[in-house]
């Protein structure tokens, strides 16, 4: 931060029990003793003033120099980490990957040792995964922290969107993207993922074509050589289990009711399961909101959204998947810095 001069507003917290609904996650500020549930009106931060990342830092790091250069661009990731923390009164982690089975070890490192009687802060970007641990991920943040918020500076696809439903609350600006809870599988390469929703309605519609025209099972079975009758009926399963996943990542809200859990599950259902004929299809935070999901909208303007903007963009720029916080860093493929 600037040092000890600077304001510092007394409450950046996120609406919640004794909150109103204009006191959001980018709110400009408050001062003095006032009730955390009134916008305050006294001195508003300048857009411009986002923390300097260089005046949180030491002339002389514990690193040595040559160490401390070659990692430069994790220190400096973790530094406004560090930064965010301060301004917020939280505990802030990243998770930029695929949804699998080792993201529960990796996601488990960044908060170990995390005060549960703090808030948590999860600035999560994935294209989707594993819809079963989505939900041992969300279960594990909320066993860590006071109130559990995910952040979305650019999507939070499938097995994402389904972690996400966890939270007390969902930060989204205006690049935020949710989508369609249709689980995702490994392709026989073992690299790319496709939804089994696709592989399902591409199975049918050769079925009928077969059925239709003998002549063009060769065809077809030329184009399925690398989907096996197991794999379609793994994909059959994982759907039928996408209602019940929905419903665990909402349940593990200790704070939320039965009744708010059928209403959210049941909007859901059709939103993100039912009608999306697409994976890639956009859920903006409009159609979260109509939803029912707890969504606070970011101000572009305001010192949350820049700061979790320029920590973004550093990410964006690595290239790689990464789970990280302000003592824990692992990048699993090299990238471009």
């Amino acid at each position: 931060m600037n040092g000890d001069d600077e304001e510092q507003p007394e409450d950046r917290g996120v609406e919640g029990p004794g909150r109103t609904e204009g006191d959001d996650l980018g709110r400009e500020g408050s001062e003095g003793n006032q009730d955390p549930g009134e916008r305050g009106e006294g001195e508003k931060r300048e857009v411009g003033d986002v923390p300097d990342p260089a005046a949180a830092g030491s002339v002389d790091p514990p690193q040595t120099p040559l160490f401390h250069a070659e990692h430069a661009a994790r220190y400096e990731r973790q530094t406004l980490i560090r930064a965010y923390e301060q301004e917020f009164g939280c505990r802030l982690v990243v998770m930029c990957d695929t949804i699998f089975a080792p993201s529960v070890t990796y996601f488990e490192d960044l908060i170990w040792n995390a005060d549960p009687d703090q808030d948590l802060h999860l600035m999560l970007d994935t294209p989707g995964g594993d819809g079963e641990t989505a939900v041992r991920l969300v279960r594990a943040a909320q066993s860590r922290c006071k109130e559990l918020t995910v952040i979305v500076p650019n999507q939070a696809k499938s097995a994402g969107t389904i972690l996400l439903l966890g939270a007390h609350h969902v930060l989204m600006g205006p690049t935020s993207d949710l989508g369609p809870v249709d689980p995702q599988l490994p392709q026989p390469n073992g690299r790319d993922l496709f939804a089994a929703k696709d592989l399902i309605a591409a199975v049918e519609a050769a079925e009928t074509a077969i059925a239709s025209t003998p002549d063009s099972y060769p065809l077809y079975a030329s184009l399925f050589a690398e989907f096996s009758a197991v794999m379609v009926q793994q994909a059959r399963s994982a759907m039928a289990r996408t209602g019940d996943l929905v419903r665990e990542a909402l349940v593990s809200n200790p704070d939320r009711s039965n009744d708010e859990v059928v209403r959210i599950a049941q909007a859901l259902q059709e939103q993100l399961v039912d009608l999306p004929r697409d994976h890639g299809a956009v859920f903006g935070v409009d159609d979260a909101e109509k939803a029912g999901l707890p969504v606070v909208r970011a101000n572009p303007a305001g010192i949350q959204w820049r700061l979790i903007w320029r920590l973004w963009t550093k990410y964006f720029v690595l290239a790689s998947p990464v789970y990280e916080g302000r003592s824990a860093s692992q990048v699993l493929r090299e990238g471009r810095v």
